[in-house]
């Protein structure tokens, strides 16, 4: 019973510590007086990116997604290894765990990401029936 009543004050000192004081939220009765700047941007046209850019981001997405899961499974199985050798059986499960749901997480988003960059490329490809970009200067010429 008493191990109970000092963890739950324990968890209550720290939600206190971490939700914000009234203090820095209240700024309902202040003015404020910074004038409104009215930006106007000009309509610029954007450059698409050519397939082979949009191949190249797709394949550079998928790597990054790589590297990061593979750092998240190493954190993991470090976390792991370090739970077991001081005999903490469920820690060094969930450190597993997170190691595992932050590879699958990591490499999920940038396999996402590279797949969205090959179908742009590919589409680019079918758009213009797989022929060349004609060069600059170049077009009347035969």
């Amino acid at each position: 019973m008493k191990v109970t009543i000092t963890s739950v004050g324990i968890l209550i000192f720290f939600l206190a510590l971490a939700s914000p004081s009234p203090a820095a939220q209240s700024n309902a009765g202040q003015e404020v007086t910074s004038p409104v700047q009215s930006v106007h941007k000009k309509n610029k046209k954007k450059k698409k990116k050519g397939s082979g850019k949009e191949a190249e981001a797709g394949g550079k997405d998928v790597g990054k997604g790589a590297a990061k899961g593979s750092e998240d499974l190493g954190k993991g199985a470090a976390g792991t290894v370090g739970n077991l050798a001081t005999g903490n059986v469920v820690g060094a499960g969930a450190s597993a765990g997170k190691g595992v749901v932050g590879f699958g997480k990591n490499v999920g988003e940038g396999a996402g990401k590279g797949v969205f960059h090959m179908g742009k490329a590919v589409g680019h490809l079918f758009k213009r029936g797989g022929k060349k970009k004609a060069e600059k200067g170049k077009k009347g010429k035969p």
